[in-house]
């Protein structure tokens, strides 16, 4: 039996359900409810802080899948968990994946960034100002593209890019779009 349909925590039970009865209506492939499962089990499993676990089911989510912007999901969380492990470089490469195959993944863009202003503020502590805002600099370039996909989101790095003036969002009707300030 699937690790979805076993456990007893109820955010799990609540997403499971649904998703079960989607994957039953709609037409799919025996690949693509497979895939699906092993998907679901990966978060359950990562949402019980059961990274390895998670990791098994995602790889083997990945090896079923074929549908782009799935995979893109997969890769972003295998990203969260090498991020949560402390292995930053494997995390931005699996972010690099996720975004490759949807461009649209605003979490992705701002855990890269959050990835890139740690090592800015670890050069700091070394004494390397020159690489800190080079860092830095990577990091605002980040959240500028997590912030233009999700505007009313990342209020925090909204408010470093501001404060290190960096970036500002100008509002023009519908349309957000990106101004550099310079001080």
């Amino acid at each position: 039996m699937p690790r979805s349909q076993k456990n007893d925590n109820f955010i799990d039970k609540t997403f499971t359900i649904p998703a079960d009865i989607l994957t039953r209506l709609l037409p799919t492939t025996k690949r693509e409810r497979e895939a699906s499962i092993y998907y679901r089990d990966g978060m359950s499993a990562q949402s019980e802080g059961e990274y390895a676990e998670a990791l098994q089911s995602y790889y083997k989510a990945m090896r079923l899948e074929i549908d782009s912007y799935d995979r893109s999901y997969i890769l972003y969380n295998i990203g969260l968990i090498h991020t949560s492990n402390g292995k930053h470089a494997e995390a931005l490469e699996y972010y690099f994946q996720a975004l490759e195959r949807n461009s649209f993944l605003p979490q992705a863009f701002n855990n890269m960034a959050v990835i890139r202003h740690h090592r800015g503020e670890r050069a700091i502590q070394l004494g390397d100002l020159d690489i800190s805002e080079a860092w830095f600099d990577q990091a605002a370039d980040y959240w500028k593209r997590a912030i233009a996909l999700s505007p009313d989101n990342y209020a925090e790095a909204q408010n470093w890019l501001k404060v290190t003036g960096r970036f500002s969002l100008v509002n023009r009707g519908n349309m957000w779009t990106n101004k550099i300030e310079k001080l």
